[in-house]
C-alpha cells in the first residue's frame, strides 16, 4: 500500500477540513457531581453574598461612636441588650450606649455599625467594658462583600472544587455543563491479552486500553471499552461498525502499519466516507498513524506501541477530544519550559518526539532528562513525564538548550 507521510500540523489541517471538532450537546447535573465539567452558560447570582452584613468575630455588635475614646485604663462602659447567635434573627435594636454580644457569622442588629473583639472587653454582669474604639464597618462582613446579584460569577470553564463551592453559596442545585463526548477504545491483535488472564507464550496484555481510555478521562471524554479484536477483516470490520454507532469519536491501536495482518486503513475505506484521510505521520515514533473520517465521525488508528500510541494521542487526538468536551484551549495542551539535561540526538530527517523525565536542578530549574522510547520497552510509560518535539532539520539539541516539554500526566512541577 502506497503512502504520503505528512507532518502533524498538516494532518491537523486535513482533519479539521473533514471534521469540526464541536461540543457534542449540554446538559443539567447536580451541582455535587459537576466537578472537572466544563460549564456551557455563563453562570449569574440571583442574590448577595452574604446576602446579609454580619460579623466576621465573637464579640460586641455596638454603634462605633460609642466607643471613641476608649483605652486600656479608661474603658467605655456600655449596656448589654442580649446576644445574637449564628443562623438567628435578630430582633434587638443596639441603641446608642447599648451593645449586643454577638457570635462569628451573626447577623448585625439594627442600630450597630461596627463590632468590638471580645478579647478587648470584658464583661461583668449585664454591662460591658470595651478597652479599644472601633471605627464604623470594623469587623463587619457587608452584605454582597462576596457576590452581588446580577453579578456574573463563573464563565466558559472547567470546574474546579472551589467553583463548586461558589455555585452551592448561590444556591444552585443543579448547572449546565457540555455533555461528555463517548469514545470508544478499541485494541487489535493476536498477540495482545486481557489482563489478568494466563499470559501464553508470545503473547503481550494489552497496555493501550488502559493509557489510552484515561487520556480519554483527561480530555473530558467518556471512553467505551470494546476490548480485544483479534487479526482478522471481518471481526475488526464487525466491531468498528459497531463502535461507530455507539460512540463520536473511535481510537484504535495496532493494526496500521504495511504488514500482511495490519488491515486497518482498508477496512476503514470500506466503512465509509471519505475514508482514510491521514495514512502516515513523517514523525518518530508515529509512522503507522491512520486517521479516518467516517459517515461524519472521526477514528483514529494509532500505533500498537504503547508510548508511540501515547504520543500520537497527545499530538493529535487530545485537541479534538478536548474541543468536543468543551474544554478551554489552555487545557488541551499542557507543558512547561525546561532544560535539556543531557544532548539529545534525534532520527536523522525525521521530526523526533523524544520522552523525557522532569526533575529539579540543584538551582531549582527544571531540567528534562531524555528517555529513548524504544520499542517494547513499556517502562516508557512509568518513567516519562512528558514529550519534547525536535525538528526534522536539527542534528541534536544541546544540552541546557531550553526545550517545550508536552506533558503526559498531570504533576506539579
Amino acid at each position: 500500500m502506497s503512502r504520503r507521510f505528512i507532518m502533524p500540523e498538516e494532518a491537523h489541517t486535513i482533519i479539521k477540513e473533514h471534521f469540526t471538532a464541536t461540543p457534542v450537546g449540554v446538559e443539567k447535573i447536580l451541582v455535587t457531581e459537576a466537578y472537572g465539567r466544563v460549564l456551557a452558560e455563563d453562570v449569574v447570582s440571583r442574590l448577595d453574598v452574604p446576602s446579609f452584613s454580619r460579623s466576621k468575630v465573637d464579640g460586641y455588635a455596638v454603634s462605633s461612636a460609642d466607643t471613641f475614646g476608649a483605652e486600656e485604663h479608661q474603658p467605655v462602659t456600655l449596656k448589654v441588650l442580649g446576644h445574637i447567635s449564628a443562623g438567628s434573627y435578630p430582633r434587638l435594636k443596639v441603641k446608642r450606649g447599648a451593645a449586643a454580644g454577638i457570635a462569628t457569622g451573626a447577623p448585625i442588629p439594627t442600630g450597630a455599625d461596627a463590632v468590638v473583639m471580645v478579647e478587648f472587653t470584658s464583661r461583668e454582669g449585664n454591662m460591658v467594658k470595651i478597652y479599644r474604639p472601633v471605627a464604623p464597618n470594623a469587623n463587619i462582613l457587608e452584605r454582597g462583600f462576596d457576590i452581588k446579584a446580577g453579578e456574573t460569577i463563573l464563565k466558559f470553564q472547567q470546574l474546579s472544587a472551589s467553583d463548586l463551592g461558589v455555585l452551592s453559596a448561590i444556591g444552585l442545585k443543579e448547572v449546565k455543563v457540555f455533555k461528555k463526548p463517548k469514545v470508544a477504545v478499541i485494541s487489535t491483535g493476536d498477540e495482545v491479552v486481557e489482563p489478568s488472564k494466563p499470559l501464553p507464550s508470545a503473547k503481550v496484555y494489552d497496555v493501550n486500553r488502559s493509557t489510552i481510555a484515561a487520556s480519554v478521562s483527561i480530555c473530558g471524554c467518556k471512553p467505551i471499552i470494546f476490548g480485544i479484536v483479534r487479526d482478522d477483516p471481518a471481526a475488526l470490520k464487525h466491531n468498528l461498525k459497531k463502535a461507530l454507532t455507539k460512540a463520536e469519536v473511535v481510537i484504535t491501536s495496532g493494526a496500521t502499519s504495511v504488514g500482511v495482518e495490519d488491515y486497518m486503513p482498508k477496512i476503514l475505506n470500506e466503512l465509509g466516507k471519505p475514508g482514510v484521510i491521514v495514512g502516515g505521520l513523517a514523525t518518530k515514533p508515529g509512522k503507522p498513524t491512520n486517521v479516518a473520517v467516517v459517515n461524519g465521525k472521526p477514528v483514529f488508528a494509532l500505533p500498537g506501541h504503547p508510548a508511540s500510541g501515547l504520543i500520537v494521542f497527545n499530538l493529535l487526538v487530545r485537541p479534538v477530544l478536548c474541543k468536543m468536551a468543551g474544554l478551554p484551549a489552555e487545557v488541551s495542551e499542557p507543558k512547561v519550559l525546561a532544560k535539556a539535561a543531557a544532548r539529545i540526538f534525534p532520527e536523522k530527517g525525521r521530526r523526533t518526539y523524544m520522552t523525557v523525565r522532569l526533575e529539579r536542578g540543584l538551582n531549582g530549574e527544571l531540567l528534562a532528562h531524555p528517555i529513548p522510547a524504544e520499542s517494547g520497552a513499556i517502562t516508557t510509560l512509568a518513567k516519562a513525564d512528558g514529550f519534547i518535539e525536535i525538528p526534522e532539520t536539527r542534528e541534536f539539541i544541546e544540552k541546557d538548550e531550553k526545550v517545550v516539554v508536552h506533558l503526559l500526566r498531570a504533576k506539579s512541577f
